[in-house]
Formats: structure tokens, C-alpha cells, sequence
């Protein structure tokens, strides 16, 4: 899958994608990520073996499209950053959305991962301008259900694990080669919002600099099978 991402500066560069990773149970304070394992496998989550977790997606799913299609009513959004290995090693920074499919999360994370794209966004950050102040990025999702929009995720930097711990695995794996994308982990959503949405949209925001990456989708029932 060919990605292409516009800079600060107004370059464009462009990525085949060869690796797509979702990080998971990738929040900062690990003790209360295990106490979240806990909490999944009771509503019968397979819980992993450590935490955090990478999931190999296929890379075809990571898309900049505007529309999701699912092929039933239980699937959602996360909102995610995602950092982009691109020819030269240069590793930019931009906001994704990992649509993922709730029915079949009880019976494995990995499949429920591959059901659906992961949405980036157009543009993408320099990575290195940005890891001065990269726990004052903030991340936000909202959900529209019935004409009606609702936030369901708002978080900064500082809940996930950052960047550079991901870099740090990319290298260990020898993954850190241009056309490897990772997907950071999510936070959590507000309760009370309905996650089955009609469509999602999302922000990336760096209140230091004053600019924001931002990215949407409608989630669109397929057709109905014959047989």
C-alpha cells in the first residue's frame, strides 16, 4: 500500500508500506494497564501473555480513505499515533485511527486488528520536531451518531508510551527500515458514548508549535450476502 504524507513544509512524500504494527495495552503507567487486562477478561478478551503487545497487520489496511466499510454494527475506531519510516530513515509522525472489529476481539486481538483499515491521516510531522515537547501532544476523537457529534477519546502524550520507546523496539527487531508504520495504542473511551458510530474523526495537536493533523471517515455497512 502506497501512503503519501504533506509536510509542514509542503513536501510530499510518499511510503510503500511493508510492515503495519498496532501497538496495544500501550499506556504509560503499566500497572494500571494490567489492571485493565484483568478487567477485558472477564468480558472474555483473551488477555495477551506481556503487555505492551505488537500485532502485525497486513499492510494493505493502512489506508487514507474517508470511508470505512464493516460488515456489521459492532466495530470502532481508536484513535492513534502512527510513526512512518520513510526513505532515507527519516521517521515522521502523523494521527491514525485503527477501525476494529468488536465481535471478533473476543476471539483473538490479532484478527480483530486485520478486520478493518487503519486510517492515517494527509499529513505527517517530522518526528524530530516535535520530541522536546512530545508529552504535550494531545490526541482527540469524536464519534457522530444520529446526526449528532460527541468526543469519546481525549488524551496527550504523556498517557501512551512514547515514540521513542517504539523506536527503540523497531531497532531491537530490525524493523526501523523505511516503509515500516507503527500504530501507537489507544487510550481509553468516555463512557456513556456510543463507540458504533456512524463515522469518526479525529486530531493530532501540538499546542507548543499551534498546528493540528487531522483526519475523518464514515463507517458504511456493506451489502448484504446472498447464500
Amino acid at each position: 500500500m502506497s501512503l503519501k504524507f504533506t509536510l509542514p513544509n509542503g513536501e510530499s512524500v510518499a511510503v510503500d508500506v511493508t510492515d503495519l504494527l498496532n501497538g496495544g495495552y500501550a499506556g504509560r503507567h503499566q500497572e494500571h494497564v494490567r489492571a485493565h487486562v484483568e478487567e477485558l477478561a472477564l468480558l472474555g478478551v483473551p488477555a495477551p501473555t506481556v503487555t505492551p503487545t505488537i500485532y502485525p497487520v497486513s499492510p494493505y489496511l493502512a489506508q487514507q480513505t474517508s470511508v470505512v466499510p464493516v460488515q456489521h454494527g459492532k466495530t470502532s475506531g481508536e484513535v492513534e499515533w502512527a510513526i512512518v519510516v520513510v526513505e532515507g530513515g527519516q521517521i515522521l509522525l502523523t494521527l491514525a485511527c485503527d477501525h476494529t472489529d468488536r465481535e471478533l476481539e473476543v476471539h483473538g486481538i490479532a484478527w480483530s486488528k486485520n478486520a478493518s483499515p487503519d486510517v492515517l491521516a494527509n499529513e505527517a510531522w517530522p518526528l524530530d520536531e516535535v520530541e522536546g515537547h512530545v508529552d504535550d501532544l494531545t490526541l482527540t476523537a469524536w464519534v457522530t451518531n444520529g446526526g449528532v457529534e460527541e468526543k469519546i477519546q481525549s488524551a496527550t502524550f504523556a498517557d501512551l508510551l512514547p515514540p521513542s520507546h517504539w523506536v527503540q523496539v523497531l531497532k531491537e527487531r530490525k524493523l526501523l527500515n523505511p516503509g515500516t508504520v507503527l500504530i501507537s495504542g489507544t487510550v481509553n473511551m468516555l463512557e456513556g458514548v456510543n463507540q458504533f458510530a456512524d463515522s469518526w474523526r479525529a486530531e493530532l495537536t501540538d499546542p507548543k508549535l499551534g498546528r493540528t493533523i487531522s483526519l475523518s471517515y464514515d463507517v458504511v455497512s456493506m451489502a448484504t450476502p446472498i447464500g
